[in-house]
């Protein structure tokens, strides 16, 4: 499952959350620290893992 990272509106606090792609089409993401629904995808980096050697 992808990780994405969020940061909070309401607190300013950034989380990380594992979601698989339909609960985040569903978009019912909220702040772990005060439960608010307002929350902003941030863009961040990501890696792959293959198993060819490089």
């Amino acid at each position: 499952m992808p990780t994405y990272d969020f940061r909070c509106k309401k607190c300013k606090k950034e989380f990380s959350t594992m979601l698989s792609l339909r609960e985040y089409e569903k978009g019912k993401i909220s702040c772990p620290q005060c439960k608010g629904k307002q929350v902003k995808q941030l863009v961040t980096h990501f890696m792959t893992k293959t198993s060819r050697k490089s």
